[in-house]
C-alpha cells in the first residue's frame, strides 16, 4: 500500500483576487514562474543534514499542485488550469487541478487548500460554512472521497494527520 494520494480540485474562485496572489496560485499550479514574495503559503520546511551531520530545517518553496504529464501511481494525466469564469455572478476564476501528493506534503497543501476555501465563489459554500473543493483518494482506492474544508480544517489533511491543525 502506497502513501500516494490523488488530489483533484474543481473549484470556482471569486473575482478580485490580488494579482500577487493570482501569480502565486499560477506558480503552485505549474502555470507561471515563482513570485519573489510568497503570501499564500509561506512555510515549506525541508530537513537537511549540515556539514556536522546535524539535521537542520530549511524553508524550500516548491509549487504544490504543479504535476503534469503521466501520473506516477494513479492512472491518467496530471494537469492544472486556471481560467477566467465569465458565467459566474460577479465573474471569477475556474480552477481545475489533478495531481498526486505524498503525506509529507499534506500540511503545505492543506495551507493552500484553506486559502482556496477562503476565496471560493459563494456557489461552493454551504449554509453551514463547509466548502467542497474537489476529491481525494489513495491511489489504490476505486472511489474518491469529497475534499471539504470545514471550520478551517481540511478533511484530507485531518484524515492523514488527525492531530494536525
Amino acid at each position: 500500500m502506497s502513501d500516494i494520494q490523488e488530489l483533484t480540485l474543481t473549484v470556482d474562485l471569486r473575482d478580485g483576487l490580488p494579482e500577487r496572489q493570482l501569480a502565486e496560485l499560477r506558480w503552485h499550479l505549474g502555470l507561471g514562474p515563482q513570485p519573489g514574495h510568497l503570501t499564500v503559503v509561506t512555510d515549506f520546511p525541508y530537513v537537511v543534514v549540515d556539514d556536522d551531520g546535524a539535521p537542520r530545517v530549511e524553508n524550500e518553496p516548491r509549487p504544490l499542485l504543479a504535476g503534469s504529464g503521466p501520473a506516477w501511481r494513479t492512472t491518467g494525466a496530471l494537469c492544472s488550469a486556471l481560467v477566467a469564469r465569465d458565467g459566474l455572478p460577479g465573474g471569477g476564476w475556474a480552477l481545475t487541478s489533478r495531481t498526486e501528493i505524498h503525506p509529507d506534503e499534506a500540511e503545505e497543501v492543506g495551507a493552500l487548500l484553506r486559502w482556496l476555501a477562503e476565496h471560493v465563489h459563494d456557489t461552493h459554500r454551504r449554509d453551514d460554512g463547509t466548502v467542497r473543493i474537489g476529491y481525494y483518494r489513495a491511489h489504490e482506492d476505486l472511489t474518491p472521497t469529497p475534499l471539504e474544508v470545514i471550520d478551517g480544517q481540511v478533511d484530507f489533511v485531518h484524515a492523514l494527520f488527525p492531530r494536525s491543525r
